[in-house]
């Protein structure tokens, strides 16, 4: 559920849609319409101008649904997918006017997109400077919002709720409450002031999902969508394929400087549980000392690697930070145990251990692991059997969420981990 995080969008006059497309297609498609034909009308093709003018129209409408689709997950500053999603879509636009060989401006694109990006971070300037005030009714669970950052949460009383101004309301509706805040809550809904579940507002504001129960999606159900899911197998297969000879190429001086670095083999490969509970072998270029099997133990601890782990390598630091000893992964994405996208796959120790402490811990395998995913963009790396059910919430909220609007907002966010080096241990 995307709800809480931007309820009081549609409160303010910026965040109304029809000001931001709008205003976005008078100066991002209109203008630089009118501005080519007044400057040079003599010599301009109308049929060019006219192609134009539609390619930025769609090109500016589906970057804008788009952009709106991620910009609502929990730690997505809307800022920054402006910028991504404008050049995906202009791209696009401009890729088909290519295949389809059809006449258009380059010049009225460029000027249209530039306007397009300006308006866009103008807008959410001027919507980052608002910041929405909740009222919560003080029954149920509604008061552990207020240690919830982000909006400003005011417990309400029956004198403050009939005065106050709020942008929403959050109430725990499986609460018992009371007659006239029953009342309330339905002349509010009337007066288009958004009612909100509090465990659908917290979800939206930490993108956490916390374990109580198997909970459906948004369609009522307990498997995520598999229209989508065939989409993405699709993807994943066309990609790592398209993928597999460069990154080939690229690891073949790292392989060397692994065999130099340390004894032991360039491969490190170990069992995981992956989609529907199928074990199967994973791929990573070797980061840590060789050990013995006596050594190495079936412990849970031995399956998570610890901040400053003695057992890393010199180079294994380096390749674990910037997640180049993942890359090996893209023969498990090509035999189709894997996705670019998901849950990250336990070691089985791991997974046998949170079986035994959560019943329905063996959910999390309904979706194909994968490479990076949304716990690792928000958390990072776990290093202690106490942070496991933490990284859960977040594999939870992934896998109710599934979406290709989440897998994009990962794809970007795992580009600035990497970056970043965060999480890595």
């Amino acid at each position: 559920m995307k709800i809480g995080k931007f309820a009081a969008e549609s409160t303010t006059v910026l965040g109304k849609m029809r000001l931001q497309l709008g205003g976005g297609l008078v100066l991002a498609a209109l203008a630089p319409y009118v501005l080519r034909e007044w400057l040079d009308p003599d010599r301009v093709d109308l049929a060019n101008l006219h192609n134009s003018l539609i390619g930025t129209i769609v090109a500016l409408v589906a970057g804008y649904l788009g952009f709106r689709q991620t910009s609502h997950y929990p730690g997505m500053r809307a800022s920054y997918g402006i910028l991504p999603s404008f050049s995906i879509s202009y791209g696009l636009v401009m890729a088909g006017f290519l295949m389809l060989r059809l006449d258009y401006s380059r010049l009225q694109f460029v000027a249209s997109f530039l306007f397009c990006v300006i308006w866009f971070y103008l807008v959410y300037r001027g919507l980052k400077s608002h910041r929405a005030v909740f009222g919560v009714l003080p029954f149920g669970r509604a008061s552990e919002l207020t240690t919830v950052d982000g909006p400003q949460w005011i417990i309400l009383e029956p004198d403050l709720a009939e005065i106050g101004r709020f942008d929403a309301i959050v109430a725990d509706l499986h609460a018992d409450i009371p007659d006239w805040w029953e009342r309330f809550l339905a002349d509010q809904a009337l007066n288009g002031v958004p009612v909100l579940h509090v465990k659908q507002v917290k979800e939206s504001l930490t993108g956490r999902v916390e374990i109580e129960r198997l909970s459906e999606n948004d369609f009522g159900s307990l498997i995520p969508g598999m229209a989508f899911a065939k989409l993405k197998r699709m993807v994943d297969f066309v990609s790592a394929l398209a993928l597999f000879l460069p990154l080939l190429v690229a690891l073949v001086p790292v392989a060397i400087a692994i065999k130099l670095d340390s004894k032991g083999p360039v491969f490190f490969r170990q069992p995981r549980v992956g989609y529907r509970g199928a074990k199967f072998t994973l791929h990573k270029l070797r980061t840590m000392q060789v050990r013995s099997p006596a050594e190495a133990g079936q412990r849970i601890e031995d399956a998570m690697t610890r901040s400053d782990d003695e057992r890393v390598t010199r180079l294994g630091r380096f390749l674990r930070k910037y997640r180049i000893d993942e890359l090996p992964q893209v023969l498990n994405i090509l035999a189709g145990e894997m996705s670019w996208i998901g849950p990250r796959p336990e070691a089985i120790p791991l997974s046998e251990w949170y079986e035994s402490e959560l019943p329905f811990y063996r959910y999390r395998h309904i979706v194909r692991p994968g490479l990076s995913g949304w716990a690792q963009v928000n958390q990072g790396h776990v290093a202690d059997v106490a942070d496991v059910l933490w990284k859960l919430h977040y594999d939870f909220y992934y896998i109710r969420n599934f979406s290709i609007w989440l897998d994009l907002l990962i794809v970007g966010r795992t580009v600035r981990t990497v970056l970043s080096g965060f999480g890595h241990k």
